[in-house]
């Protein structure tokens, strides 16, 4: 979190008149915020957010900025120290100056992390939106180290020092982390972090690259080098030979994402793989995928598990980027319509669907699917009417939500029910049902929880279950799901 940025709204906090009374100036730390700082009272009431503390622990902190209800302060002395305190992974983690901020939670006990998650999860339901899942399901977890299989590495070259930093940035910080390994990335590419600084540092465009982006696929590890010059012969000889030693893909970005173009056409292509639907994901690494595959492959098979999809239904996949979720279903569903924000995205998928579909065998063809590019911000409740009746839906959206989406739903139920205020029923409406059953996927708590709000309390639904994904181990980022169904 940067100076500027406000904190999250504390958890709440227990009642802690029943607490020892500490010495002046130690701090019962109570909770965990999503922020990954520990939250404690003063004696008067005031909340503190203290960088490095975790729950239960009693404290020291220096405090460096007030406002009238909290103040942000940086742990200096652990006085009594949380069983969940572990040692970090990594050696450019933690409070000191130059630390990484690429992760927040490496000192705190990984399953104590999924709680914290999973706490955040459910409080948000309940403070923002007003709901309580019937049933919460069991956390989706994965590989703690390695696992980070996209990522944005900045690039400065630092004069006065005279070397060249590959990396995250640091705490609170502009400034590139000096990095010679990260555990989250996959160990061949942590071990490449030192060679590629290197490499920068021998081209002759060391200050005008900004940024390396890495995308893994399952067989293909693609970098992306952003320039703001022309390469020279030399550079380009220079980045083929790294390519060749450390196996990699080069593709260059001269200016935006459109841009993006490999180094030398052919070699192997860039795709990760869906096995357990035989599904194989083709895509450019500037496309979005998730940044963890592991986990994309179970929360997949979970989400369209929870969704339940017979042969004889049609199912909509909204914000379906590249197919992720929207193949799958064409495995299970008679019919699947995915509708996306991008036309490059749309473009993708169509794509994909074709190869995976030229690619099936022995009578197991997708059922027929169509990739729609539409604003998904603007949702009307008569743009949904036409976008046609669909017994479920799958919502993937960004960390912004389905806002329109969920709204135009509730609407339209609301009219039905002649709610005062509701806006007119849109042409066909009086015969267009609502899905029988969303499974909502979100990176973003707060977004899921005013959607869930919309959904339950004016669109007729109930949250029978949800849960929280940990894609981000070590990291504040709370992914979830979420299954609503109708009455």
């Amino acid at each position: 979190m940067s100076e500027q940025t406000e904190p999250l709204s504390p958890p709440e906090i227990p009642d802690t008149s029943d607490q020892p009374v500490l010495p002046e100036g130690w701090l019962a730390v109570q909770s965990m915020d999503l922020d990954a700082q520990g939250v404690a009272r003063k004696p008067d009431g005031k909340v503190v957010f203290i960088d490095g503390a975790l729950p239960f622990e009693w404290v020291s902190a220096n405090t460096h900025r007030k406002k009238n209800n909290w103040e942000q302060a940086s742990l200096t002395d652990i006085h009594r120290e949380s069983s969940q305190r572990v040692r970090p992974g990594c050696p450019h983690f933690g409070l000191h100056a130059g630390a990484c901020g690429g992760c927040k939670m490496q000192h705190l006990d990984r399953r104590a992390q999924v709680a914290v998650k999973q706490r955040a999860l459910e409080d948000n339901l309940w403070h923002l939106g007003k709901v309580k899942a019937e049933t919460i399901l069991r956390p989706i977890e994965g590989p703690a180290w390695g696992y980070r299989y996209r990522a944005r590495l900045s690039v400065r070259h630092v004069i006065k020092k005279g070397v060249v930093l590959v990396g995250f940035h640091e705490r609170k910080s502009r400034y590139v982390a000096d990095m010679e390994v990260c555990p989250v990335l996959p160990p061949h590419v942590s071990a490449m972090l030192m060679p590629l600084r290197a490499l920068i540092a021998s081209m002759d465009a060391r200050d005008t690259c900004p940024q390396i982006e890495l995308a893994c696929g399952d067989e293909v590890t693609a970098l992306v080098l952003r320039h703001l010059e022309p390469l020279s012969a030399d550079d380009l000889a220079r980045l083929r030979a790294f390519a060749e030693q450390h196996q990699v893909q080069w593709w260059l970005q001269p200016k935006g994402p459109d841009t993006v173009h490999l180094l030398d056409a052919g070699g192997p292509q860039l795709a990760y793989g869906l096995p357990d639907f035989g599904i194989t994901m083709p895509f450019k690494p500037t496309d979005f995928t998730q940044v963890n595959p592991h986990i994309n492959r179970v929360l997949v098979s979970r989400a369209l598990r929870l969704l339940d999809v017979q042969k004889h239904e049609r199912v909509i996949d909204w914000f379906c980027g590249l197919g992720n979720f929207t193949l799958p279903l064409a495995t299970q569903a008679r019919e699947v319509l995915g509708i996306e924000g991008s036309e490059a995205l749309v473009a993708r998928s169509r794509e994909n669907y074709k190869q995976n579909q030229s690619q099936r065998a022995g009578g197991k063809a997708l059922a027929a699917t169509e990739f729609v590019a539409r604003n998904l911000f603007e949702m009307t409740p008569a743009m949904l009417v036409a976008d046609g009746q669909a017994d479920k839906w799958l919502v993937d959206p960004p960390r912004e939500g389905a806002f329109a989406l969920a709204k135009a739903l509730a609407d339209i139920e609301q009219a039905r029910r002649g709610a005062e205020d509701a806006p007119p029923l849109p042409e066909g409406a009086h015969t267009w049902q609502a899905p029988k059953r969303i499974v909502y996927v979100s990176c973003n708590p707060a977004t899921l929880a005013r959607d869930a709000g919309l959904l339950v309390h004016l669109a007729g639904y109930r949250c029978v279950a949800a849960g929280m994904v940990n894609m981000f181990p070590h990291t504040a980022h709370v992914e979830s799901i979420a299954v609503f169904e109708r009455d």
